[in-house]
């Protein structure tokens, strides 16, 4: 393990000791609410959602939001489609990329814009790697998505998409309640994840994840995805929804080793087939078998598929 920084090396307004848990509570309760967390695109949801919906009516939602039609743009022309021609037309554009991805970048869109701008920035900080943090975000939320699909649990909503999307969301909130300890943080070499956490607990008392699972639970998010947030460093110890806590432990691991770390550490690259020594991937497939053969065949198609897709999105 590399050295973490001590506190004769902190900068003079960074507090050595952790935060007492009173303390980190009313800054975590000083940040902003979201309101796209509570509402996620409801109208553009629920005609997506019905059997009647047309193309047309999707569009025409879609137009409404220019943030969502540029970022559905990029995507459709992304080298993933490998279409011959740019398309410039929104319903054709939600013609090609049928309704799955269409509620996933609805999802997506509204959670970054408004996350993005809880952090203003300062004139001492550095500007924060945002576009790398959404990349790994996004990432995880679809391997989680393609994790969880060969399980035997069903998920008819986007659950697990969000699961995975806000799996980070703790370091959104530190960057706006704890922006010098988060700088500390980021500029600290680490061996894995865990390593960020035990950093984060030296100098704030909490991880990013024990943050962003009391941020959403501010916001009344489901017990699934909260739950999936607050272990997904340590999925055995999910008292319940364990399944979703595994699959983003797992998804996580993988986006790393595509080489997309996030941005917000300086966590050494994973090596091939470490996510199959997880406690995550053993609650899901196993040690071994046939289950665990067939999901290793399933995600490293879909490993192979992330970069060009992500290429559209961000």
């Amino acid at each position: 393990m590399n050295e973490t920084l001590t506190p004769q090396q902190l900068p003079s307004s960074l507090n050595p000791a952790p935060f007492r848990d009173d303390e980190i509570k009313r800054k975590l309760d000083g940040c902003p609410k979201l309101a796209s967390l509570q509402t996620i695109n409801r109208a553009l949801r629920e005609l997506i959602n019905s059997e009647q919906s047309l193309n047309s009516q999707i569009a025409a939602i879609i137009r409404r939001d220019p943030s969502l039609s540029a970022r559905l743009l990029r995507m459709v022309n992304s080298v993933y489609f490998g279409n011959s021609t740019r398309i410039s037309n929104i319903e054709e554009a939600v013609f090609f990329l049928g309704l799955r991805q269409i509620r996933e970048l609805s999802t997506a869109t509204p959670v970054i814009e408004e996350m993005q701008a809880l952090h203003t920035g300062g004139a001492n900080r550095a500007p924060l790697p945002w576009a790398e943090l959404w990349r790994h975000s996004i990432g995880t939320a679809a391997l989680t998505r393609e994790i969880l699909t060969t399980t035997s649990i069903t998920v008819d909503d986007d659950t697990d998409y969000l699961a995975g999307l806000l799996h980070n969301v703790g370091k959104v909130v530190m960057a706006y309640a704890f922006p010098d300890e988060l700088q500390v943080i980021m500029q600290t070499p680490l061996a894995d994840p865990a390593e960020v956490c035990a950093l984060e607990r030296q100098y704030i008392g909490w991880d990013h994840a024990r943050i962003g699972a009391y941020y959403l639970g501010r916001h009344q998010l489901s017990d699934e995805i909260t739950f999936a947030v607050l272990y997904h460093n340590e999925p055995d110890r999910a008292p319940r929804h364990r399944l979703f806590a595994a699959a983003v432990q797992v998804a996580d691991y993988l986006v790393r080793h595509a080489g997309i770390s996030g941005g917000f550490e300086q966590v050494q690259p994973i090596e091939p087939d470490a996510w199959t020594k997880l406690d995550g991937w053993k609650i899901l497939f196993g040690a071994d078998g046939s289950e665990c053969a067939l999901a290793r065949a399933h995600l490293a198609n879909a490993l192979q598929r992330l970069p060009s897709m992500l290429n559209g999105l961000i």
